[in-house]
């Protein structure tokens, strides 16, 4: 237990006979419950993690490969049967320190918010050493996410090093939710359509023995694919359904602005290519529309930012115990 949390251990698995062994002997042991699944690996990870003989190893084991989403979405539910307070999740491969868990459980059970997640890129050092590729498609993959998600306090998306609320988890549509390679971002957008409040953690990352099976030409697609659906269904949930905000409005109507002014100015170039002189008019039929829609996506974009989830709003776990006993002293 931790400052009155219940805390498990959420560890996806997938060829990491290995590595599991060290992933449960440095689990610190204030973590209650860890949940291992085995994502239906070839080799014997559950058996590696079983022999380990700890008391409070739950080894799952998929008949059919889920991926690391899949397999983080069964472990969220062995732990809520078990009776957690906070889920955290630890790769399967030792690359993330337990040393670092205290940080990221204060922000859950402590501060407030309803998810914490490690910041591996929270200075300009954290880069060195990393090639340019792979720097420039971290950046990249993490502004996408900012805009589909919602959360534009976060950074370092793919860092699964993360800690939740249990009551967070169970109001969240786990059957809805991505089981591949984009699972934290998706998990990100669907937070946000719940308001949870949410926090990065700085968190070196521990490069080790692991091998990455990351391949690009699924990845690529499945992510654009998710991050664009992902941002429809946040603004169509968060800004039109459950409450009409002004955010939706300049948004369709800056984007409609916007479009019919490209539109316009593409025509007006294959009028001009055919010796077409362009009227006063004609120019400004294209020119209005793009500034006016340019200048609503803009103000649609500020107020989005504003409405990031990231004041914090729980209880501490030791007041709300507090808030239990008390009521049986005045008796």
């Amino acid at each position: 237990m931790y400052k009155g949390a219940r805390i498990a251990a959420v560890v996806p698995a997938f060829r990491e006979e290995r590595m599991i062994g060290r992933v449960i002997e440095t689990m610190p042991d204030f973590v209650d419950f860890i949940v291992i699944v085995d994502d239906c690996s070839p080799d014997d990870t559950s058996g590696a993690a079983t022999k380990i003989g700890d008391p409070r190893v739950t080894v799952i084991r998929h008949e059919v490969n889920q991926g690391v989403g899949g397999a983080i979405i069964t472990g969220h539910r062995a732990a809520l049967d078990l009776g957690s307070d906070v889920n955290v999740i630890m790769a399967g491969d030792a690359q993330m320190d337990p040393d670092y868990l205290p940080p990221l459980l204060d922000k859950v059970t402590d501060e407030g918010y309803g998810f914490a997640k490690a910041n591996r890129f929270y200075s300009p050092e954290s880069f060195d050493g990393m090639p340019r590729h792979r720097v420039f498609g971290n950046i990249v993959l993490s502004f996408m996410t900012k805009l589909t998600s919602g959360y534009w306090n976060l950074f370092d998306p793919q860092n699964g090093y993360t800690a939740v609320r249990a009551e967070v988890v169970r109001r969240l549509p786990l059957d809805r939710i991505a089981k591949r390679y984009s699972f934290e971002n998706d998990l990100l957008t669907h937070l946000n359509i719940l308001q949870v409040p949410a926090v990065d953690v700085p968190i070196p990352a521990v490069y080790g023995e692991e091998v990455s099976s990351i391949k690009l030409r699924k990845v690529i697609p499945e992510l654009i694919n998710r991050l664009t659906v992902g941002f429809w269904s946040r603004i169509w949930y968060r800004y039109v359904l459950w409450s009409f905000s002004p955010i939706a409005l300049l948004l369709f109507l800056g984007l409609f602005l916007f479009l019919f002014g490209i539109g316009v100015s593409i025509w007006m170039v294959f009028q001009i290519a055919a010796s077409v002189i362009a009227t006063a008019a004609t120019v400004m039929l294209a020119a209005l529309p793009l500034m006016i829609g340019s200048q609503m996506l803009i103000s649609a974009l500020q107020l989005d930012i504003q409405a990031t989830p990231s004041t914090p709003t729980y209880s501490p776990f030791d007041a709300a115990s507090a808030r239990e006993v008390s009521p049986s002293r005045d008796r």
